[in-house]
């Protein structure tokens, strides 16, 4: 059991007890069943788009782009485009995605 005097040497960015922590709006974005499921399926793997959409059954296409979109901007998926004819795209964890 996490205990008040634990909490207390927190940096207020940390603190998921105060609305405008920055660990809460991360949290409460992960926290949705397409982020989780996507950050469940990349693991410790390297996923094209495709490979993605059929790992997490039931995703739509624009579900995925929209999660993806969202853990990219938070620092927990990293996008990396290939120039080829037609583009590669491949999504793996950060560090602070796979902690």
């Amino acid at each position: 059991m996490v205990t008040k005097q634990l909490l207390k040497g927190l940096p207020e960015d940390a603190d998921l007890r105060r609305a405008d922590s920055l660990a809460r709006e991360i949290f409460s974005d992960v926290a949705n069943k397409w982020a989780f499921l996507i950050i469940e399926a990349l693991g410790e793997r390297t996923l094209r788009f495709s490979e993605l959409r059929k790992d997490v059954e039931g995703v739509s296409h624009k579900m995925l782009t929209q999660n993806l979109r969202m853990l990219e901007r938070n620092g927990l998926v990293e996008r990396k485009v290939h120039p080829t004819v037609p583009p590669r795209v491949e999504y793996t964890l950060t560090e602070p995605g796979r902690a």
